[in-house]
């Protein structure tokens, strides 16, 4: 198979997954038609795929901020949004197979490739939102790392989700998420206003006792249910409504329902783009696109690009970590040498230089905040990464190899003043 060969591919074909092996390319012939209307109206200078991939990110943010004010009268994505957004889609299926690939060869248990990657390309609207075109980021080099970070969120979330009752996802949920939960079983603001309101009295009335671990909560009891019901009625009367007379058997069933529907919304059932619509349908959902000839894997050329990009970033780590660490006074700076050059433990260190361990402990600890201030500036500006407790954590870590490589160099043995 061969690698997609011009701009009309590029932004009108998806990979087509069967058994877990990439077979064939499939191509969109809206997208296909789109894309080939506009390069035919163009220049030749603006034939290379970097540029077209700026132009619908371009157009998409546009569509994304009239959406949003036209939100309240009419909703939902404007047609030109869309396509916008199924051209960029087309253009990162490469970047998001290799990080879906990377993640599934680094896991232990066996996952599946396609499945990664069908998760990764369902938060597309979040990659291409985050991606700032005048910080001199690539798009590509971009999304690789947030589709890498989608799919582990994805994870967590599931294995949380995976551990928790539906009882103690009711207690878990935010309200935006409860919400959307609810809203995907196509419920009516009315309906979902009752939900909700049952559930915050659910909240309000059954918490975990003493000594109870919040995710293996278990279903209310019937006096706890009337509990529920009794504040729920008053509530409802409370905000003008029409009197309300649910019992407990009503507040179970809708809590039970809402229970499921928020597992279903954080824990979606990934289904395979080649399964059968129905038992009763032989048809694919890949009947829906138009079929080329285009059998082509991932290349070579694909596979150098993303490690240029790596190798870049690896380099402006470097960079930054060295700029910093040059600003440290003599004393810092022989601090981490015998430390991470020599191997001396604190205790060792604070004997040579006639101090206590806690104030080697401490100046050492300066010293990595010092670069971790630095690198996570560079990781914002540079990367776009929010600084949750993951990303910093992973970030010292890079720190704490990056001074173990740096000072086991020959030349930087010596004490700082005899270089």
């Amino acid at each position: 198979m061969r690698s997609r060969q011009n701009t009309l591919e590029i932004f009108s074909t998806f990979l087509c997954f069967e058994d877990d092996i990439i077979t064939r390319w499939i191509v969109d012939g809206r997208l296909r038609r789109s894309i080939q209307i506009c390069l035919e109206a163009s220049r030749k200078d603006e034939d290379s795929p970097r540029f077209w991939a700026l132009y619908w990110h371009q157009i998409w943010q546009s569509e994304s901020a009239s959406d949003r004010s036209r939100s309240n009268s009419t909703g939902g994505s404007s047609p030109r949004g869309k396509i916008a957004a199924n051209h960029l889609a087309a253009y990162l299926q490469e970047v998001c197979y290799w990080s879906a690939q990377k993640l599934a060869a680094d896991l232990s248990k066996k996952q599946l490739i396609s499945d990664f990657f069908q998760i990764a390309i369902i938060k597309l609207d979040r990659v291409i939102q985050g991606f700032k075109a005048d910080r001199g980021t690539e798009l590509k080099s971009y999304a690789s790392l947030a589709f890498t970070n989608a799919i582990k969120d994805t994870l967590r979330q599931r294995q949380e989700v995976e551990i928790c009752t539906d009882w103690a996802l009711l207690h878990k949920v935010s309200h935006k998420r409860a919400i959307e939960s609810l809203q995907q079983l196509g419920l009516n603001p009315e309906a979902i206003s009752v939900y909700i309101l049952a559930w915050e009295c659910f909240k309000t009335i059954y918490a975990p006792t003493s000594g109870q671990g919040l995710r293996k909560l278990d279903k209310p009891d019937v006096e706890t249910l009337t509990a529920i019901s009794d504040l729920f009625n008053r509530e409802r009367g409370s905000l003008g409504h029409p009197p309300a007379h649910c019992n407990g058997d009503t507040i179970l069933q809708w809590l039970t329902t809402f229970g499921a529907a928020v597992r279903s919304f954080l824990y979606p059932t990934i289904v395979s783009a080649s399964q059968p619509k129905s038992a009763s349908d032989n048809t694919e959902f890949l009947d829906d696109f138009e079929l080329t000839v285009q059998d082509s894997l991932l290349t070579q050329k694909i596979d150098q690009e993303d490690e240029i990009d790596r190798e870049d970033q690896r380099s402006q780590l470097q960079k930054i970590l060295l700029r910093a660490l040059v600003k440290f006074n003599v004393e810092s700076q022989r601090l981490l040498q015998m430390y991470y050059g020599q191997g001396l433990t604190q205790k060792e260190i604070a004997s040579q230089l006639e101090t206590k361990q806690y104030t080697v402990s401490r100046r050492l600890t300066n010293a990595r905040d010092t670069l971790l201030t630095a690198l996570c500036t560079w990781s914002q500006t540079t990367l776009h990464k929010t600084l949750d407790p993951i990303v910093m954590s992973d970030l010292s870590v890079t720190i704490e190899e990056w001074l173990k490589v740096h000072y086991s160099h020959p030349d930087l043995h010596a004490e700082p003043s005899q270089r």
